[in-house]
């Protein structure tokens, strides 16, 4: 018989540095303030998703458009009623949509590159009127059949909108209003509170009027650089009062009231300004305030839900007031939004009219990417061991996901690792190849792909090393 021979037991040491696995599942869009001071759930830059399905982050909607094109831009939309929507085209035409085509032109000869601006006011004539106005061509009504130069306005009268019974508008630097229900009549001066109404607005720079918005119970009058309110109901009572000097509104397009706030673009930033005292206020736009690049043909505009925000060709900033989250739409190129009958219509710089909404933009699938900060440990310095790295996203079928990933903090010195084409079928999770990044200090993550998609996870697991 064999002695017993004694063995010691394996001394297995646990491996230090091992952290359990990172999962976000919690989105909040994006976010261009420092990469490595932001937290993990915020992207650095993306391009066609919403936070409708918060927590999770899904491909924006498409569009369909409205017949053909006409011309190369939109220059302004107006509705009717919530009847009928309405278009200006820079072909010189103002045409309706018929909910089959465009109907040949309701006006045509009008100038092709002054914007538009409508309202609807009834006043004294049998009906509701459409109102429309590009301090070109006069003042323009709609009675429900045809398109007419109405009343005696003065010809450079712009900035349609409504207030205390009364259709505004500007003339330069006048600020202007016709008589008491009277749409028609501008220059009745009899001294009594039904007259029409005119003030120049003063401004240290000698601005004139570029903007008017009610719906604030109030006229709100912006400048380039200055914002005015104006109180009362009867020429007796108006008073104007100065905002301030320091923001004004970038055009007549890039303002809107929701809620009894006004949301309008100036050149340093997206503003939102409530009165009562307090001057307009920034902050919840400076968290992306990186694509403030050019705002001179900046277009703004809601439906309701979200707030649209075009500083730059090509590229939307989308407000979630909700979420209080910022997503980036590329694609579309707005020169005007408005609302008709719930659902949000677009013109653009192509002579089209855009309805939002579907799978895909008029036809074409969605292309989409989004861009992670750098991981990090808990310190940049740290050296870290990749172990692990995967993702949860549901594929429309077809469409496809590429994953690239960088060692860098910014730039596009990405390199594809992984590509995925969706079955339509589940949730699929995503196996991110680390191999060739085992040991980099931090790790920046691009999901990239065409149609619908929805990123529900993803997650890292890694392993700190020495600090040094």
């Amino acid at each position: 018989m064999k002695p017993l021979i004694q063995r010691q037991p394996a001394n297995y040491q646990p491996v230090t540095g091992m952290l359990p696995p990172q999962t976000i599942r919690e989105f909040k869009g994006v976010n261009t303030f420092d990469p490595f001071s932001i937290t993990d759930n915020f992207f650095t830059d993306m391009s066609n998703f919403v936070t409708d399905d918060y927590p999770a982050m899904t491909v924006r909607p498409g569009y369909t458009v409205l017949g053909n094109a006409i011309g190369s831009k939109v220059l302004g939309l107006g509705v009717w009623k919530d009847q009928e929507i309405h278009a200006v085209f820079n072909d010189g035409t103002w045409r309706k949509w018929t909910g089959s085509a465009w109907s040949s032109p309701l006006a045509s000869g009008l100038d092709t590159s002054a914007a538009w601006s409508f309202a609807n006011f009834q006043g004294n004539q049998p009906d509701v009127r459409l109102f429309g106005a590009n301090g070109v061509n006069g003042l323009r009504m709609y009675n429900g059949t045809s398109v007419t130069t109405f009343g005696d306005a003065p010809a450079n009268i712009n900035f349609i909108s409504t207030y205390a019974n009364r259709l505004w508008g500007a003339s330069g630097k006048e600020l202007r209003a016709c008589a008491l229900d009277q749409p028609d009549k501008w220059n009745v001066f009899n001294g009594n509170d039904e007259d029409s109404y005119g003030k120049d607005i003063e401004s240290t720079r000698g601005e004139n009027i570029n903007s008017l918005s009610s719906g604030m119970s109030k006229l709100i009058v912006g400048m380039p650089n200055s914002l005015h309110e104006l109180y009362g109901s009867n020429p007796s009572d108006f008073q104007t009062r100065l905002v301030t000097e320091e923001t004004g509104v970038a055009n007549n397009q890039s303002l809107f009231v929701q809620d009894s706030v006004l949301n309008f673009i100036h050149t340093n930033g997206i503003y939102r300004f409530i009165s009562g005292g307090v001057g307009p206020d920034r902050s919840f736009s400076d968290i992306v305030k990186k694509y403030f690049l050019n705002v001179n043909n900046s277009t703004a505009g809601t439906d309701g839900k979200k707030f649209y925000f075009q500083t730059e060709p090509g590229k939307i900033l989308v407000y979630d007031p909700r979420m209080t989250t910022w997503v980036v739409w590329t694609g579309i190129n707005p020169t005007c939004f408005s609302i008709f009958q719930h659902q949000l219509y677009i013109g653009d710089s192509h002579g089209r009219v855009l309805r939002l909404g579907g799978l895909d933009d008029a036809g074409s699938p969605i292309t989409w990417f989004a861009t992670t900060k750098p991981f990090t440990s808990g310190s940049v310095a740290q050296k870290t061991r990749w172990i692990k790295l995967w993702t949860f996203w549901e594929l429309a079928a077809g469409s496809f996901l590429n994953v690239y990933l960088s060692t860098s903090s910014e730039g596009n010195d990405w390199e594809l690792v992984q590509t995925v084409t969706g079955t339509g079928n589940k949730i699929e999770r995503i196996i991110i190849p680390v191999q060739k990044y085992v040991l980099a200090n931090y790790v920046r993550i691009k999901f990239e792909g065409t149609e619908w998609a929805r990123l529900h996870e993803h997650t890292r697991q890694v392993r700190q090393l020495p600090l040094y």
